[in-house]
């Protein structure tokens, strides 16, 4: 156990020079286990509350344990602070806090850095006693003044153990601390959250704790020369901080659901976490099944029984859930599920972001399977989004889908907070009894909608199938039956588009190049667009929330432009590699899908780096197709 210890403060502030910067770029970057993601966290909350826009990237192994000392085990965070709002991670760091030097490197082989990156490093490894560590020390600082970064090496370790006895479980603490020197931040305010943080810790933790941020700050205050502030913009709105999974447990709550049913999955399981803290709140439970396919069951046996469930997954757990989405589908059961997407194919990338999941979400069922796929694109909307889906859910009687990703699902942003209405909630069951006379899929010929009789309700039994049926749930093999009920199931998604309004292009309505993008990708594609707009270039975007229905007039858009092309985190044939050429290469899903809607030539850009797209790379992929127009 750790014990208290008297902070040293004989050391004087040194006179430092202040700039203020519109935006900064800090990463916090660790062996797994020595708890950079939380500084980073704390760090990203504490800006977001005092004013700041905010967006955080969490960097993490794909390994639960690996290496210590090693690129492939870097963990941590990336906060992207602004005066103004922040919508996605940026392109290159400012500021790097790293614990030791080979973590660092798996940060610049990514990119991530830039010359001029300030690197706060730890320096005990300089006189390690470990064979070679020294000697790479050594090496890596010569390596990294070559390539421009300007190194302040930190005594962390050193300075911890004069306040605890283990420094491994300080260290991130007593940097948040020097980060408090760097941009000047309210030591009240942070230690406000520090505390909140800390939950219900022991007095001497929390003491500790204290103790370990107020000596970073001093360190820094009497050590770092170049100190930065980032304005905050005055604003009456009253904010609230989470990221995007948080936020979709929220939602749900707001929407009045009253069970989600899950098997946890990276990185969808901590809608499931959250949920368990607060849910019984809203009188709402979370079922956590043996595995994904009792999961989704059990939810449809709620639906059966009245209720609108949740469930929540990432990609090898949908595919688990395939059969079971068909049957939702066939039997006309209302659920929402939440498909938190990642790296594929198989097991893939489970701690990275991808938008790999669309054509299974649209096509994985066998046979005809229609059902309405969202794609919120903040975290405000994963908030909002759980709201609709479940309105259509029961409107439509049916699956909806909702793609958010690891991006969204673990970055933290400041939005307006939702001033909750009860129109949002949920109606209660229908206890009347049911009218014998009407069928339990009475489809109404112009829009393909039934009303739903519940079990529970006098004479609202009937029998559930999967198998082929007819408006009286009889199973029904006739080809008259089968098409009719085929076309009944699609005229709902038309109904719907016919509810839709056209997207809004953002720039002008005519140019050489639009740009269509969905999910978490609008903050850096609007970014990278701005940017070529302020050179003259005739460049617009649309991003589509609504992707089955298809949000109407995307032809007609389209036509008022030279050339149209989307920009997606899912994998694409590079017309320009060896061995690709037009006519066998694969585009993007959305590309796939739009060329097929609105048999248009929609190009496409994509990549599968495992994190997020900055808006540097799509501006220079943008920037490659308006100088080939």
């Amino acid at each position: 156990m750790t014990t208290s210890a008297t902070v040293a403060t004989d050391q004087a502030p040194r006179p430092a020079t202040i700039r203020t910067v519109s935006q900064h770029i800090v990463e916090f970057v660790s062996d797994s286990g020595e708890g950079a993601q939380t500084a980073g966290q704390l760090f990203g909350t504490i800006a977001a509350k005092s004013g700041n826009g905010v967006w955080t990237v969490e960097i993490i192994p794909a390994e639960v344990e690996p290496p210590a000392r090693s690129r492939a085990g870097a963990s941590g965070n990336r906060v992207r602070v602004g005066t103004k709002e922040v919508t996605n991670m940026g392109d290159t760091a400012d500021i790097v806090i790293a614990f030791n030097e080979q973590v660092l490197y798996s940060r610049i082989d990514v990119g991530a850095l830039k010359q001029g990156t300030m690197i706060l490093l730890e320096n005990k490894w300089a006189k390690s006693g470990l064979p070679g560590v020294p000697e790479a020390y050594a090496e890596a600082l010569a390596d990294f003044a070559r390539r421009g970064y300007v190194v302040v090496e930190v005594p962390m370790e050193a300075e911890c153990l004069k306040v605890v006895k283990d420094a491994r479980r300080g260290k991130n603490i007593w940097c948040l601390g020097l980060l408090c020197a760097v941009y000047d931040l309210d030591m009240q305010h942070v230690e406000v959250e520090l505390k909140r943080k800390l939950g219900k810790k022991s007095a001497e933790v929390v003491a500790n704790n204290i103790a370990l941020l107020t000596s970073g700050r001093t360190w820094g205050d009497a050590n770092i020369e170049m100190r930065f502030n980032v304005p905050v913009e005055p604003t009456t709105q009253t904010m609230v901080v989470m990221n995007g999974n948080q936020a979709i447990a929220l939602g749900a709550m707001a929407a009045g659901f009253e069970v989600c049913s899950m098997y946890p999955i990276t990185p969808a399981t901590s809608v499931s976490h959250h949920l368990a803290s607060v849910f019984h709140r809203s009188g709402g439970f979370v079922h956590q099944a043996e595995d994904e396919i009792a999961a989704i069951g059990f939810a449809l046996g709620c639906a059966y029984a009245g209720k609108t469930p949740l469930t929540v997954t990432s990609g090898p757990g949908l595919a688990l859930k395939t059969e079971f989405i068909g049957l939702a589908v066939m039997a006309e059961l209302p659920i929402v599920l939440v498909d938190v997407q990642r790296g594929g194919p198989s097991t893939g990338l489970p701690t990275r972001v991808e938008q790999g999941d669309l054509l299974s979400v649209l096509f994985a069922e066998p046979g005809d399977a229609p059902k309405i796929i969202l794609a919120p694109a903040t975290i405000a909307e994963c908030f909002d989004f759980m709201i609709t889906a479940r309105k259509l859910a029961e409107t439509f009687r049916g699956p909806v889908m909702v793609l958010t990703d690891a991006n969204l699902a673990t970055g933290q942003q400041p939005f307006p907070r939702p001033e909750l209405k009860e129109e949002w909630l949920a109606p209660p069951i229908d206890q009347s009894a049911w009218d014998r006379t009407v069928r339990p899929y009475e489809w109404d010929p112009a829009t393909g909608l039934s009303q739903r009789p519940i079990p529970g309700q006098r004479n609202g039994n009937y029998v559930l199938t999967g198998l082929a049926h007819d408006e009286h749930s009889r199973v029904a093999y006739e080809s008259s039956i089968n098409q009719h009920s085929m076309e009944m199931r699609s005229r709902k998604l038309a109904t719907l588009l016919d509810s839709l309004k056209p997207p809004t292009v953002r720039g002008d309505d005519t140019g050489d190049l639009l740009v269509v993008g969905w999910g978490s990708t609008l903050g850096a594609i609007d970014e990278a667009i701005d940017r070529l707009r302020a050179e003259g270039h005739r460049i617009s975007s649309v991003h589509l929330r609504y992707l089955s229905p298809m949000e109407p007039g995307l032809k007609e858009i389209f036509a008022r432009f030279k050339k149209v092309m989307t920009v997606e985190i899912n994998y694409s044939d590079d017309v320009n590699a060896a061995g690709f050429t037009a006519q066998n290469r694969r585009y993007s899903q959305l590309a796939f899908l739009l060329r097929a809607q609105t048999l248009c030539d929609v190009d496409c850009w994509s990549r599968v780096p495992g994190s997020p797209l900055s808006p540097s790379m799509i501006e220079n992929a943008l920037r490659t197709h308006l100088t080939k127009g």
